[in-house]
């Protein structure tokens, strides 16, 4: 079911890096991307994509991920969204929704990944001699998760910080579906 995918679906930033993901996996990805809704039926989005650890050890210094994982737990696989400035977005939401829908495909394919908004967009175009008429959007980081993630109600102190315990489970606090609902 869908609900279960989503439940699944966290920003996992450590994996097996040593679990190939293999470039078939990473385009059948891309082309459920593909296959969703663009703002006037545009189709600016473009995509780079690496499973390959020589091309992935060229992106992974221009990203920054939160803890910083330490080589054996990085992503073993990269989609990159570009924007081709020659056809140009209209909404920005397209490359969101492209993100969101290749996240979705890879938890059911058993894998995770983190969108990551934070790129050293010179240094990754310069690593991986992106030309200019591409705009780079969003990379994301695909593995598979080491990670232990549990979703568990706000607290009353209504802090939304993801927290990690003795055992190394980070727990993820959701506002409840009537406090987010107004009116």
């Amino acid at each position: 079911m869908l609900r279960d995918i989503v439940l699944k679906n966290r920003s996992y930033r450590r994996f097996y890096q040593d679990v190939a993901i293999e470039l078939e996996t990473l385009r059948e990805l891309v082309d459920l991307a593909r296959l969703s809704p663009s703002a006037a039926n545009r189709q600016a989005l473009k995509y780079i994509l690496s499973s390959d650890p020589e091309k992935n050890a060229l992106i992974y210094p221009n990203i920054r991920m939160d803890g910083n994982p330490p080589e054996g737990e990085r992503p073993s696989g990269y989609v990159i969204i570009l924007e081709d400035t020659a056809i140009k977005l209209i909404l920005a939401c397209d490359y969101g929704i492209a993100a969101q829908t290749i996240h979705l495909g890879a938890v059911e394919k058993g894998l995770g990944g983190c969108m990551i908004g934070n790129v050293d967009r010179n240094g990754l175009r310069k690593a991986l001699d992106i030309p200019a008429q591409y705009e780079i959007l969003l990379v994301l980081a695909l593995g598979k998760p080491i990670e232990t993630m549990v979703i568990e109600p706000v607290g009353e102190d209504g802090a939304t910080q993801q927290w990690w315990d003795n055992d190394r489970v980070r727990h993820v606090p959701k506002r409840s579906l009537d406090d987010i609902i107004v009116g």
